[in-house]
């Protein structure tokens, strides 16, 4: 019976010699425990080191386990509070998108608004301006009828006073003796003796102008004669011309035809440029009322204007370059004058 025993034992001592060699591998198996007081003690330590390093390991796995599952708690977690986050922030958005859409509807509003006023206001504009033209067409007819009437006016006071004449530099208060009258007599016997004679040249009328003596005023006021016609004027005339110096008691004087004030400016506007003709012996001639004419290459040329003789010296150099400082200093008047306004 021993014998069987240890054949037993050693049959099953080879049973567990016969298991594999690796210990992770090797199942857990069930022992009786009649089985486990027959197994030697160096194959049962083994056993209690095999089952030792399967609790290790299970222990290990368990705590891999909880660790997973802490892990997976915390990014479950951290997932949640991402949800409710995003869930925040698309409902933020979706509150941010609708003020927006209704900012753009109000700005489109606005828009629409104000094109509406822009259109408005284009239309008073284009109002406004169509006015504005119309006005600065009638003013610039206005201002055409102004010229045309106030050239009207000058004609007719040319016309009135073309029998007229201007007596410059007679002293104040001769003419209480003899009245004025009585001093054109005297100066046409001191003068022209010839004249004096003619029965035909009468006063009509004889007085100073302006009407009132101005004390501060150093020149004394010019007398206009009125003659009868216009004949005996420029008989007047021509005599002084030719004459040049025209004398009252031994005092000089000027004998001019008698224009409106418009007429003299125009006249006083060629002064400069008759005397550089004079000095060049152009035999320059003021004629009624305000025209230049002077002799230019054996041809006598007439102006009405400064313009036009500008365009004609343009043509002439030797009569641009004689003319060049005077006409360059009337441009510069001229420019003044404009700024001035």
């Amino acid at each position: 019976m021993p014998n069987n025993k240890c054949k037993n034992r050693g049959n099953k001592n080879k049973e567990v010699t016969m298991t594999p060699s690796n210990e992770k591998d090797t199942p857990i198996q069930d022992y009786e425990d009649d089985d486990i007081e027959e197994m030697q003690e160096a194959d049962l330590e083994k056993l209690i080191r095999t089952l030792r390093s399967s609790q290790k390991q299970i222990l290990e796995l368990h705590k891999a386990l909880m660790d997973k599952i802490e892990n997976l708690s915390r990014e479950n977690e951290i997932l949640r509070r991402n949800q409710n986050e995003t869930k925040q922030l698309v409902q933020q958005e979706t509150v941010i998108v609708t003020e927006v859409k209704n900012s753009i509807d109000q700005m489109k509003n606005t828009i629409e608004s104000l094109t509406n006023r822009m259109g408005e206001a284009e239309e008073r504009i284009s109002d406004l301006e169509e006015r504005e033209q119309e006005r600065i067409q009638s003013d610039q007819r206005k201002k055409e009828e102004i010229r045309n009437l106030k050239h009207i006016v000058r004609n007719l006071q040319d016309t009135i006073k073309k029998p007229n004449i201007r007596v410059l530099g007679v002293p104040e208060g001769m003419e209480r003796e003899k009245g004025l009258e009585g001093l054109f007599s005297e100066i046409l016997a001191e003068n022209f003796p010839g004249l004096e004679k003619d029965r035909e040249i009468l006063v009509q009328e004889a007085h100073r102008t302006p009407n009132k003596h101005d004390q501060k005023r150093s020149s004394p006021r010019h007398v206009v004669i009125k003659l009868s016609t216009v004949k005996h004027k420029e008989k007047i005339l021509k005599c002084a011309r030719e004459k040049r110096q025209i004398t009252f008691r031994g005092l000089p004087i000027r004998l001019t035809a008698d224009f409106s004030s418009e007429t003299l400016q125009a006249r006083r506007e060629w002064r400069d440029i008759a005397q550089v003709l004079r000095e060049k012996n152009c035999q320059p001639r003021i004629l009624y009322p305000a025209k230049l004419s002077f002799v230019n290459e054996g041809e006598i040329k007439t102006f009405h204007n400064k313009q036009k003789l500008k365009e004609f010296v343009a043509t002439r150099p030797a009569l641009q370059q004689m003319l060049k400082d005077v006409l360059h200093t009337e441009t510069q008047k001229h420019s003044h004058q404009y700024e001035r306004r």
